[in-house]
């Protein structure tokens, strides 16, 4: 690789080598058209060895060009900036001025001016770098800058953030609760998918039980017009609530007659063994389309003040999810291949062509706001149950670490994305392959210059109504693997990443919301410890707590981390009974993921240790039922170790960790996995499994009710 265009690459942040996370990890160097190519979207010309110096230049000169950078992000107990001034104007007057962006008031401060000791020369005029260190202590949250200078006035703006996330005082004890994917959730009301009124009873059920937090799948808005496309890590915006999990009967504007009519399909929604989405989603949509035009006719000027004063406050943001929705669905009649298919006065959202559409659509466009609104309020009478019985933490969200390429938040924001590449992960050791996610990513320049408002808006969305957030792939605010669209080999792109910590830090705070990290796969080396000292929890898994890469016994209660959120599980793995019977590696097999009998045979084998493993572990910690001891080594063929599922549960709520959440597939022994990776759903039902419990017969659920009570002895 050319020195030239090395130095371009680690300028912009493009990793010209890295290492994977693999079980024999391997380094990758990156070939000169990866790094050309990540270049050119970054804004700068690598095309040859001319152009990447023009481009280093360019880079250069950026900063110093500009008196102000767009935004400044700073801990409390050092509160300074950079000024660019012309070494001519040193000796003006220089007037600071600082208002609070939320309450609008004017802080007067007093602050020390510094020569940085750096200047440049450009086009024959020399500029010196200027530090202003602010002495008046400013509450954390964001405020505007004004410098005056040889009257003109230069902007920005600050972000005072804390050193570390917020923490919930719930958590100077040990506390537990679930973890629930809510679409899953079955019960004798619903129409066959699990909603807000579900997830309102099971607040009731949860605090009832002695538990302080419900951990949920992201709740974000799906694709309107193909519900099938159902996984909720690829949404079509991170700021909004996805409708189907809207009660229709708990609408306001749904009749007793309604209901009568829908009856028998809801039945056997209800009754289906899987999720019949498209179903599911376009009945809902049929009745809750009914209930908006008795909305706009009704006389209750309470509820329309609460629409007006929804759709007021989500803003522009809502707007723009409105208009791609109407738009996509008329579309999608004639036009295959997503938004970037469409005519090209539809693709730019600022066009005058869809200002006429939005006046022209507007009944329509209203619509979707209407969902969005319900969809609120619904979350919302979910929440207050959450206070109104002091469940502590309550909701633990979920966020995304990107969004759909479909999707209205990369329409919307289109110079935010990097356009021709979606992230990924390298191979790891749960994934030898790596993996595609194809999520559109932020141009990290473009960010910055939109002064962090995309990330933060995401932040506050999905912070509210939760006590805690689970950052996905918590790496993604240092550095994010990208693989471009064209068949090269991707590489990882890297953040500012002080100042998307630090914004998180704020977010917290501003929101009172604890901060969990979810950190499996390639972790760079110190990142953990940075995580714990900006008080983000880690997350710890029973099946990745293992010595020797995975190899080797399980790590006893006393050696989990004290701040970590643990559980058995994820989503992304096979429940208890499942992994046990290794019918997970069965299912590998039979989808060509485990490509050969030899493979086969392997994986079951290292898994007949594994179960020896883990019954070592509850033996050696005393945890299985009184009542249930183990009677045998249960070798292949002789069944099922009764009371397993409460020996597992016990020894993860034993750890010292802050937080256990149960998942209830474990809890009522179900042996088929939710989500299947590097899987579509042609070949295994994704996001599609339903509990085997209702939720009203929960309580009287003899699973259930033995597992909460080994959970409670050690919680």
């Amino acid at each position: 690789m050319e020195e030239c265009l090395k130095q371009l690459a680690e300028k912009l942040g493009v990793s010209t080598r890295f290492s994977d996370a693999g079980m024999v990890r391997r380094e990758y160097e990156v070939g000169d058209d990866t790094i050309k190519f990540f270049a050119k979207m970054l804004g700068y010309n690598a095309e040859n060895e001319e152009k990447i110096k023009e481009s280093l230049k360019q880079y250069e000169e950026a900063r110093w060009k500009k008196t102000l950078d767009d935004i400044y992000v700073v801990e409390s107990d050092k509160i300074e900036f950079d000024a660019i001034i012309q070494s001519s104007d040193i000796s003006e007057y220089m007037e600071l001025e600082i208002k609070n962006q939320n309450s609008d008031d004017h802080i007067p401060v007093s602050y020390q001016i510094v020569n940085g000791n750096a200047e440049k020369e450009i086009d024959g005029k020399t500029y010196v770098r200027m530090i202003v260190r602010i002495e008046t202590p400013l509450t954390y949250g964001y405020y505007d800058l004004n410098l005056k200078l040889k009257n003109k006035h230069y902007k920005s703006c600050l972000a005072v953030s804390p050193k570390g996330c917020y923490e919930s005082p719930s958590l100077n004890k040990k506390i537990w609760g679930f973890a629930v994917q809510l679409y899953s959730v079955k019960s004798k009301h619903n129409w066959g998918v699990g909603d807000f009124t579900d997830l309102s009873s099971l607040v009731k059920i949860a605090a009832k039980s002695g538990a302080s937090i419900i951990g949920l799948n992201p709740l974000n808005v799906l694709m309107h017009n193909f519900p099938e496309e159902a996984s909720p890590y690829n949404s079509i915006s991170r700021l909004f609530l996805n409708p189907i999990y809207i009660d229709v009967e708990a609408v306001p504007e749904f009749y007793a007659e309604d209901m009568k009519e829908v009856q028998k399909e809801v039945e056997e929604l209800r009754n289906s063994e899987l999720i019949q989405y498209s179903r599911v989603y376009n009945l809902k949509i049929k009745y809750l389309e009914r209930c908006y035009k008795r909305f706009k006719e009704s006389k209750n000027k309470e509820r329309k003040t609460a629409y007006a004063r929804f759709c007021k406050e989500q803003g522009e943001e809502l707007d723009k999810l409105a208009i791609f929705q109407s738009v996509y669905d008329e579309q999608s009649k004639t036009v295959w291949g997503g938004w970037r298919a469409w005519p090209e006065e539809y693709r730019n959202p600022s066009s005058k062509v869809l200002k006429d559409y939005a006046k022209e659509h507007k009944d329509k466009i209203d619509f979707f706001k209407y969902l969005q609104f319900e969809a609120d309020c619904q979350f919302n009478t979910a929440q207050n149950n959450v206070s109104d019985l002091g469940m502590g933490i309550g909701f633990y969200r979920d966020l995304a670490v990107g969004v759909g390429q479909d999707s209205a938040e990369f329409w919307g924001n289109q110079e935010l994305f990097l356009s021709e590449a979606g992230a990924g992960a390298p191979p790891d050791a749960f994934f030898p392959e790596g993996q595609q996610w194809g999520l559109g990513a932020f141009n990290p320049r473009k960010l910055k210059e939109q002064k962090y408002l995309p990330f933060v808006k995401i932040l506050r969305a999905n912070m509210k109504n939760a006590g805690a957030l689970r950052i996905d792939h918590v790496m993604s605010l240092m550095r994010l693997y990208i693989i471009p669209f064209n068949g090269m080999s991707g590489t990882y792109l890297y953040y500012n990443f002080k100042d998307m910590i630090n914004i998180v830090a704020l977010e917290s705070h501003l929101n009172k919301c604890t901060i969990v990290g979810e950190a499996i796969g390639n972790v760079p080396e110190g990142f953990l410890d940075t995580l714990k000292e900006r008080n983000i929890h880690p997350l710890s898994v029973l099946w990745s707590e293992r010595y020797d890469s995975g190899w080797g016994d399980f790590v006893s209660p006393s050696g989990y981390p004290q701040s970590a959120f643990v559980s058995v599980g994820t989503h992304d793995m096979p429940p208890l009974r499942m992994w046990w019977f290794g019918y997970d590696i069965e299912l590998s097999y039979s989808l060509g993921l485990i490509e050969t009998e030899a493979a086969k045979s392997e994986a079951y084998h290292k898994r007949e240790l594994d179960r020896w493993k883990l019954l070592f572990a509850l033996d050696s910690n005393g945890v299985w039922p009184e009542d249930n001891k183990r009677r045998s080594n249960y070798i292949y063929g002789e069944g099922y170790p009764e009371g397993i599922e409460e020996a597992v549960h016990r020894f993860v709520s034993r750890t010292p960790s802050s937080v256990f959440l149960a998942q209830f597939e474990d809890i009522l022994h179900v042996e088929k996995r939710q989500n299947l990776p590097g899987t579509d759903r042609d070949k295994h039902p994704n996001w599609r499994r339903k509990l085997p419990v209702n939720m009203e017969d929960m309580e009287k659920d003899i699973a259930y009710v033995r597992n909460i009570a080994a959970i409670r002895k050690e919680r």
